[in-house]
């Protein structure tokens, strides 16, 4: 398995023309179903937050923190008392009451659509695709087609045609997230700490060193 700094410099020498052929080859169109930005049977939705991601739509909503992001639930355990406690690694966009996330709206016709659109995370730009370098966040199960190294996941959007304007910006969008993703991934190693936290109920481990749940150092 190559090493993390090896993938990214994969990364930074992915040719976004290359990546938008694939994106053509594959094809897209969103549909704004919401499906990618809903909970799913009992599993709230989960899109990954970068620390700087959470400051530019704070930046746009004067939201503090927490209404933007929230710990990410995988490494957490509920208490007795309804509480959560544990170390995570990760932020993931806040959810409402029934596990959309926050910012996704319907209009009255159902057509789903993003509070805050012009400042959404890497991720949800990116949907239904990703790339194939270990380090790199997969969207939930399996790739269902796949062109070059790009992957595409489950959505009614694809299989339609792109433009290839559209294809370039969304290829730009994709190598951006590999790189961003990589590099918080190595930050997250390098400034690991499991006692820089003791006594924290909850802890996120991320390329700044650890937080709690409100955004703020642990250290």
């Amino acid at each position: 398995m190559e090493s993390l700094e090896a993938e990214l410099a994969s990364a930074r020498d992915l040719d976004v023309a290359d990546l938008a052929d694939a994106i053509e080859d594959i094809g897209f169109e969103c549909t704004r179903c919401g499906a990618c930005c809903t909970a799913e049977a009992d599993d709230p939705h989960t899109a990954t937050v970068f620390p700087d991601e959470v400051r530019e739509v704070q930046e746009t909503t004067e939201y503090d923190w927490r209404d933007v992001a929230r710990p990410m639930p995988y490494g957490l355990t509920e208490t007795s008392d309804g509480n959560m406690e544990g170390e995570t690694f990760e932020w993931a966009l806040q959810t409402d009451s029934c596990g959309d996330c926050t910012f996704y709206t319907e209009d009255d016709d159902g057509v789903g659509a993003c509070s805050v659109h012009g400042s959404r995370p890497l991720i949800c730009q990116t949907y239904p695709f990703s790339v194939a370098l270990a380090g790199t966040s997969q969207p939930m199960g399996e790739a269902v087609d796949e062109s070059g190294i790009v992957r595409a996941h489950e959505c009614e959007g694809l299989g339609r045609d792109i433009s290839r304007a559209d294809a370039e910006e969304l290829a730009a969008a994709l190598k951006e997230r590999a790189v961003q993703e990589l590099e918080e991934a190595i930050g997250v190693r390098d400034n690991y700490d499991p006692n820089a936290a003791a006594g924290e109920p909850v802890v996120v481990h991320d390329s700044e060193g650890p937080k709690r749940p409100d955004g703020s150092s642990a250290e």
